[in-house]
């Protein structure tokens, strides 16, 4: 049997492609992608808004392949094959973006855009008009893949399905196989891969024995399921649990709800109606909305988390949907309070993921024996995620963690995108002062246009709004591997004029991530986790700006930071 996927395995992280389509929607290209000429036009519109990154592309196959993804999964109207039975007018211009599409545009929030997601996953089926390839009977493969998580539940206690397991078993079924029989060769597989002296092994002579079996390269099994498991989680039901998938507990009776709808598009017509306008969803039924609504106030009440029901109408699916994102907007923060509480003693992993962002590595396997990935096309979002975390460690906090990022994150509280423009990255608000966390990637002089103004503007805004509020003093501190002298000469000088001409002095502190690195480690080694050594090296180094220019300014602060470490540490 081939192996089926969702999404695009070109596209591999699915949030990326609200970023493309966001672009698009801002565009002249919009409904005029076809052609090379226009290949290029597309490409060169995601270069320009940082969605890819504008390297050699010889068959300018980059804008095509965003161009099928986006059709694909109902994003933009789909070009109508022509052995189908629909014409083109029936379901909408080609490549124009499609109502679930600007429901994709619009989100603002990550609830939001999981729930574009999961619409269009929800509304594909395989085969489907646009690949009609497979030799199977239609299903849905989202569905499919939750029923066997589900069963999985049932028989064994615990949700997950591991990577290998949807590599191997799931991606390689139907609906024509009972879902049964299905999770039996999933449990199988995880008993044979128990019993192995050498699990890595064990995973390669599988991967070979299914390519020798199917026809397909090796690779294509692990291409296939990390695609599958990106595309799942941006549907919000799933959730991350190892190197696999569990369901999110929050949404488990919407996913048994959504799992009972086994019908199929009753024609190619419905199929590309229902595609591009998004799945009808469970929670869009009055009946089914409020026995969802009454499941998460059942989990806010076991929680001890108080909600006020009195007055709030519930008499339509629109009504119960504010209450219900309102709910899950407060599981949400009550989980990410647990989670930033559990970062002290991920310490290690912290400092682990700051060194693959340094040395621009995608992936390191941790003495526990687990994986952690940077996707190097997200590696600016996770360096401004990796210095939250590492500040939440640290902890004394007065603000909440979802109150210290302006990024956004997922269930499995990874990024989503960097923090957008008109702020800082990170704001930590402490007892008696502020640390306001600047990072870039950017170096040499490039550095200095793209930061030198913007991080002092935030950082004055904040000392602004401090001086009114709380008389807090506000430090920046700006991390980047590698610090222009350009740019520590701007921060040096640390001017600010407002708009009325008042001058006000910027206290902002270069610190390369290898020195951050250091001081992180050497607080958590030393056991003297206060957030006040911090606080007081900055001053240190803020001290040394009168007496030296940048490039010496940098070295005095690469002495002082190895000198007040040398003080940390135990006698």
């Amino acid at each position: 049997m081939r192996p089926w996927h969702l999404g695009n395995t070109t596209v591999r992280s699915p949030f990326r492609l609200r970023d493309g389509l966001v672009a698009l929607s801002q565009s002249s290209l919009q409904g005029n992608l076809r052609g090379s000429e226009q290949d290029i036009a597309f490409r060169q519109l995601l270069g320009e808004h940082g969605v890819v990154k504008l390297g050699s592309d010889v068959t300018n196959s980059v804008g095509r392949k965003w161009r099928s993804s986006l059709g694909k999964l109902g994003f933009l109207y789909p070009e109508v094959p022509k052995v189908s039975n629909v014409q083109q007018s029936e379901i909408g211009p080609v490549d124009m973006i499609t109502p679930n599409g600007w429901r994709l545009v619009r989100a603002d929030t990550v609830p939001a855009m999981q729930e574009c997601f999961l619409r269009a996953l929800a509304a594909c089926y395989i085969p489907s008009p646009l690949e009609n390839e497979y030799s199977f009977s239609v299903f849905s493969p989202l569905r499919h893949t939750l029923a066997v998580m589900l069963e999985l539940e049932r028989q064994t206690g615990e949700s997950r399905l591991n990577f290998i397991e949807m590599a191997l078993v799931v991606q390689l079924t139907s609906s024509d196989d009972p879902i049964d029989t299905v999770v039996s060769r999933v449990l199988a597989l995880r008993a044979n891969r128990l019993a192995s002296n050498n699990k890595r092994q064990f995973d390669n002579e599988e991967r070979e024995a299914a390519a020798d079996f199917h026809h397909y390269k090796s690779s294509t099994f692990n291409d296939y399921a990390d695609t599958n498991l990106r595309y799942l989680k941006a549907t919000g039901l799933v959730q991350s649990k190892g190197r696999g998938l569990s369901l999110v507990p929050e949404k488990h009776l919407f996913i048994e709800t959504l799992v009972l709808d086994t019908r199929i598009p009753d024609s190619d017509r419905d199929y590309f109606v229902t595609l591009c306008k998004g799945a009808m969803l469970p929670t869009d039924h009055q009946e089914s909305a409020l026995i969802v609504l009454n499941d998460l106030l059942r989990q806010l009440n076991r929680l001890g988390i108080p909600f006020d029901m009195a007055g709030r109408p519930v008499e339509s699916p629109a009504d119960i949907a504010i209450i219900r994102h309102q709910i899950e907007s407060l599981l949400s923060e009550h989980h990410e309070e647990e989670y930033a509480a559990r970062q002290a003693i991920e310490w290690e992993e912290i400092a682990a993921y700051m060194e693959l962002i340094i040395k621009h590595r995608n992936k390191k396997v941790l003495a526990n024996g687990e994986e952690i990935e940077v996707p190097h096309s997200e590696a600016p979002a996770y360096f401004e995620w990796i210095l939250w975390r590492a500040f939440l460690a640290i902890n004394g906090l007065e603000n909440k963690p979802y109150e210290a990022r302006r990024f956004k994150i997922d269930q499995d509280f990874l990024p989503v995108g960097t923090a957008p423009g008109g702020g800082p990255d990170l704001i930590f608000e402490f007892s008696d002062f502020v640390i306001v966390v600047e990072v870039t990637l950017t170096d040499y002089s490039r550095q200095e246009a793209a930061e030198g103004e913007p991080v002092r503007r935030h950082v004055a805004d904040l000392v602004t709004r401090y001086n009114e509020q709380s008389g807090k003093p506000v430090y920046g501190l700006f991390i980047a591997n590698r610090i222009d002298s350009n740019t520590a000469e701007t921060f040096r000088i640390g001017i600010w004029f407002t708009r009325t001409d008042d001058k006000m002095r910027l206290d902002i502190i270069p610190f390369t991530l290898v020195q951050f690195k250091e001081v992180f480690e050497a607080l958590f080694a030393s056991g003297r986790i206060d957030v006040s050594l911090i606080r007081e090296l900055l001053d240190h180094c803020g001290a040394l700006r009168p007496h030296h220019e940048a490039p010496a300014w940098k070295r005095e602060i690469e002495r002082c930071i190895s000198q007040k470490i040398a003080t940390w540490s135990p006698e």
